[in-house]
């Protein structure tokens, strides 16, 4: 396939909504006009790619409406990062169709061209801050991958562990007020490392895991 394939089923469906179409206007694959509607840009590649939104967000320097153009995609093709080819396009302003070319030619518009405003995810902006404030220093490296993450409830886990290593059995209650983390007991009784255990109502020890993790 050439990327001049896609031309006419493109060329094709936007004449059937009225448009006037030509091609290589200037550095636009594609310039549609309808009326005192406004104008349309396509922008055309076999695959979407960085290099074509490039070209995308260049031509919203020239109009609002840009098109970005690619075949119709396989499951090894753009359907595989569809979700985020659709954000991305979305966050950025521009439209995407999916042109099937041979004998039975279709155009789809998976996205049309809109300004863009991101809806916050507030609860989520919140446990991230929380987690930030929680997090004593900054325990770990940024861009790792494949180890451990240190959390602000792992390292609140250990200090727990630490107090129960040199003090043994205490109650929940006891371990909040020495350590000053409120949450103690819901860390103890979740017991989300396998490192405490329950030997009397209110009171926890270590378990054989949990003793190993307070001597590193």
């Amino acid at each position: 396939m050439k990327e001049s394939d896609l031309y006419a089923p493109v060329k094709a469906h936007l004449e059937a909504q009225g448009y006037e179409v030509k091609a290589e206007i200037g550095d636009c694959d594609i310039l549609a006009c309808r009326g005192d509607d406004p104008p349309l840009i396509i922008e055309m590649k076999l695959t979407f790619s960085l290099a074509l939104v490039m070209q995308g967000v260049a031509r919203q320097t020239l109009f609002d409406h840009v098109y970005l153009a690619v075949p119709v995609s396989g499951q090894k093709g753009w359907k595989l990062r569809y979700k985020d080819i659709i954000r991305l396009c979305r966050r950025l302003g521009l439209g995407l169709l999916a042109v099937k070319t041979g004998a039975s030619p279709k155009v789809e518009a998976h996205l049309d061209p809109a300004p863009y405003t991101p809806r916050k995810n507030t609860r989520k902006a919140t446990r991230l801050i929380r987690e930030f404030d929680r997090r004593v220093g900054d325990p770990n490296t940024g861009g790792t991958t494949g180890i451990k993450r240190m959390t602000a409830y792992r390292q609140d886990a250990c200090r727990i562990a630490a107090h129960l290593a040199a003090n043994g059995p205490t109650k929940a209650s006891h371990v909040a007020k020495a350590t000053d983390i409120a949450r103690s007991a819901a860390i103890l009784r979740a017991d989300h490392y396998g490192w405490f255990e329950r030997v009397e109502r209110g009171i926890y020890a270590l378990t054989p895991k949990g003793v190993c993790e307070a001597e590193h």
